[in-house]
């Protein structure tokens, strides 16, 4: 069907306060859904903020965006996850019809991502390891050893990004979209 329009299901998870709200709306084409809710003391024990002391919001469901291609004509949907492991009982829903994940993670908290890392894996749909940085980042590292210290498969992708830009996330998106044509690129089988 030449004419038929494609439509993709990916899913961006990741560790509380990587920037998984920020991927989303920068590069969805209409006004992402949010569902946020304001940090509380309440959730003060729970909810380490070191690293993100300026966080002042948290996503509680889900984060959604779309962006359109015309050739091939495709749309692509955007299911962002909670990032606090106490949400994760819903990540599964959330991911259900997904064809790949963005697992993005921020390398001055590597430790947060460990929890989303193995929801991607056993979703055994292929990911791409989107590792956040911007141009100041003191905690710069190489593809290679973001793989070792995540103890990745050879097949994953690892891909720097700035979730704040829509051409940086547009690589790790290519990124993604190219493995999904590899024979290789589960990480379980289906």
């Amino acid at each position: 069907m030449p004419d038929a329009e494609w439509l993709v299901k990916i899913v961006v998870t990741g560790g509380f306060g990587v920037g998984k709200t920020t991927l989303v709306g920068a590069v969805s084409e209409i006004p992402p859904l949010r569902t946020e809710a304001v940090l509380t003391q309440a959730s003060a024990a729970t909810d380490s903020l070191t690293g993100v002391e300026g966080k002042t919001t948290t996503t509680v469901a889900l984060d959604f965006g779309r962006l359109t291609f015309a050739e091939p004509p495709m749309k692509v949907f955007f299911f962002g996850t909670p990032g606090q492991a106490r949400f994760s009982h819903g990540w599964t829903d959330i991911a259900y019809g997904a064809v790949g994940t963005i697992l993005l993670v921020d390398t001055s908290r590597l430790q947060d991502s460990f929890t989303s890392l193995t929801f991607a894996e056993e979703l055994g749909i292929p990911f791409v390891v989107a590792v956040n940085q911007f141009e100041h980042d003191p905690n710069r590292y190489t593809p290679a050893e973001i793989r070792d210290a995540l103890e990745l498969a050879a097949h994953v992708p690892v891909v720097a990004c700035d979730a704040r830009e829509a051409e940086s996330v547009a690589h790790v998106l290519a990124a993604l979209l190219t493995s999904l044509t590899s024979p290789s690129s589960c990480g379980a089988p289906l």
